[in-house]
């Protein structure tokens, strides 16, 4: 009688850098349609960009985010890769747990560290377990044994991977991990040809609005540019780090990235990158940084050293849908927040990540808490998707 084969062992490690693995081997399965040298769909979980913010210092020793990150191996070869942090906060995740770290350290627990399975300072959504094609369910189930493991052993409260796809929770909850919905605001591409379409798609009054506000922005006194690749140089990171440091310290107290990332992202990271400057009397007065994937344009950063009416909403949201259209890009991501996005075309949509908790009492008061959210956050996507900017012929379309 012959004996049933049995599956190859997966091993799963823990890496302290990315420099323990190479490009060739992460990339593969973070970003495998990039091979041929093309876009890759998410630029944020490529080797390139997680190892910039280890090599700028943006992250590790002293920012409280230290890198773990998991590499599943079978028969010597990688097949699965995730980001992971040990966190003394929660700080830079756009997923917010704050009230659990309270209520968990008023009953008496420790919360941090924990464990972060993400892109740090990072609100977009994407694959966090990445996986080599065709070992796609054998892949994510190893990495979510190992962090799960590598959770129980290290004695950490809790484990979170925030801004995950909603297949992987979908996967993750049926591996007992509780899945948590969130929302955030994207502007979607119905095939227009060029923003008129777009403002025609819109309620009179709406379009009126935004055409009001886009000639007040544009008369600021200068000139709005769209930079990429090769035509970003050194000296507009200058400008854009004092607008980044700016918007830094008034939202956050201390910026996330270092001055060291923007000089890395001009080496390593310009050809995933728009940058769109305002410039008035031969000077940059406002900014904002965007990254580029294959389907998708992500908001990042904005900033500036004038004010100006309007310019935040012509930088950020209408030039980011300029762009996407004359490139036939998807969607927007326009980053976490900001209810006044529903007026410019962004419509609520869902987000998703998904949660382990080491103490069983405080998992099941969590499960709960997460199951009445749910039910909120869909409640609320419905509402504010009825008020948003379409006309009323074309909201199907949007939904």
């Amino acid at each position: 009688m012959t004996e049933p084969r049995r599956a190859p062992k997966i091993e799963v490690s823990l890496l302290t850098s990315l420099s323990q693995i190479a490009v060739e081997e992460w990339d593969a399965c973070a970003c495998p349609e990039a091979a041929d040298g093309t876009r890759p769909v998410d630029p944020f979980t490529t080797h390139r960009f997680l190892k910039a913010l280890e090599d700028s210092r943006s992250v590790g020793t002293g920012t409280g985010w230290s890198p773990r990150h998991l590499v599943a191996s079978q028969d010597g070869q990688v097949i699965a890769v995730a980001p992971m942090y040990v966190k003394s906060h929660s700080q830079g995740e756009y997923i917010f747990d704050h009230n659990w770290a309270h209520a968990y350290e008023r009953a008496g627990g420790r919360y941090y560290p924990k464990l972060q399975l993400a892109v740090p300072f990072t609100p977009a959504t994407g694959r966090r377990f990445l996986t080599r094609p065709g070992f796609e369910a054998e892949g994510m189930a190893a990495l979510v044994q190992g962090a799960v493991q590598f959770a129980s052993e290290s004695g950490v409260s809790s484990l979170h991977a925030t801004f995950c796809t909603e297949a992987e929770a979908i996967a993750g909850d049926s591996m007992g991990l509780m899945r948590r919905v969130t929302q955030q605001y994207h502007w979607r591409n119905a095939g227009y040809a060029d923003f008129d379409a777009f403002l025609a798609s819109l309620s009179s009054r709406k379009r009126k609005a935004i055409r009001k506000e886009r000639a007040t922005a544009q008369a600021f006194g200068g000139e709005i540019v769209q930079l990429t690749g090769d035509a970003i140089r050194a000296e507009h990171w200058d400008s854009f780090w004092t607008f980044y440091q700016d918007t830094g310290a008034r939202k956050w107290g201390t910026p996330y990235l270092t001055r060291a990332f923007f000089e890395i992202a001009q080496e390593r990271l310009r050809d995933d990158i728009l940058l769109v400057l305002c410039r008035r009397d031969g000077r940059d007065v406002a900014g904002a940084l965007n990254l580029v994937g294959r389907q998708a344009l992500f908001g990042r950063y904005w900033g500036c050293i004038e004010h100006h009416d309007c310019l935040h909403f012509e930088t950020c949201y209408y030039q980011a849908i300029d762009y996407a259209i004359a490139q036939g890009l998807k969607r927007v991501e326009a980053g976490a927040q900001g209810d006044h996005k529903l007026a410019r075309g962004y419509l609520p949509v869902q987000t998703h990540s998904l949660h382990w908790i080491g103490d069983p009492g405080f998992g099941r008061a969590v499960a709960r808490y997460l199951e009445a959210e749910r039910a909120a956050v869909d409640e609320d996507i419905e509402i504010l998707t009825a008020y948003g900017p379409f006309r009323k012929d074309r909201q199907e379309e949007q939904e």
